[in-house]
């Protein structure tokens, strides 16, 4: 029996994970991970790194991070605490979709994750106060293949749900798209 029931978005690749739960009196319990179910659909590496975030204030932006190849990465990201409006942006070169992005709300609640192929950068903004979220990484952090969009680049014109309350001046330093960017080739 499946745990999981994969979505497809718009972008290809990109696939909502609603995860089904198993419930009694006692609690529950619900899969964030297969990898049986995930090489069905395309994460045929094993996992090579799990984080756990904490970001404090609602409105909060993080992102637009990326690996360049040989490191590119596929990520499947869940919220465990609070609720986050999670995007993934096309950023392959070759692409029917590129520069177009997908946002999803991410909750505690909802059980959703999101499967980020490799070629899309990825970021998010909080909902709420207080928000966790567990990322699993095919690929483990390369700082040399570190890659980032502006989250406000209106060459990508992403719908933030709220104002930007905070963002780190890491993330607001990020550079915006020029007609030099040409997407990531994988």
């Amino acid at each position: 029996m499946s745990r999981f029931n994969l979505i497809p978005t718009p972008l290809s690749g990109l696939m909502v994970i609603q995860r089904t739960v198993i419930e009694d009196y006692r609690g529950f319990l619900s899969r964030f991970y297969c990898a049986d179910e995930f090489h069905e659909v395309g994460l045929n590496k094993p996992i090579a790194q799990i984080n756990h975030t904490l970001t404090r204030k609602k409105g909060t932006v993080r992102g637009l991070h990326f690996q360049h190849p040989p490191h590119a990465e596929t990520k499947v990201v869940s919220c465990i605490k609070g609720e986050v409006f999670d995007v993934a942006i096309d950023i392959r070169k070759e692409s029917a979709t590129f520069l177009r992005w997908h946002g999803e709300i991410l909750s505690a609640e909802n059980r959703k994750s999101l499967f980020v192929p490799e070629g899309f950068a990825h970021g998010f903004q909080t909902l709420t106060d207080d928000c966790e979220l567990i990322y699993l990484h095919s690929v483990a952090y390369h700082r040399e293949s570190e890659g980032a969009l502006n989250v406000t680049d209106p060459m990508i014109s992403i719908a933030w749900p709220l104002n930007i309350s905070d963002i780190s001046e890491r993330d607001r330093a990020h550079p915006v798209i020029d007609t030099h960017f040409e997407g990531l080739a994988l």
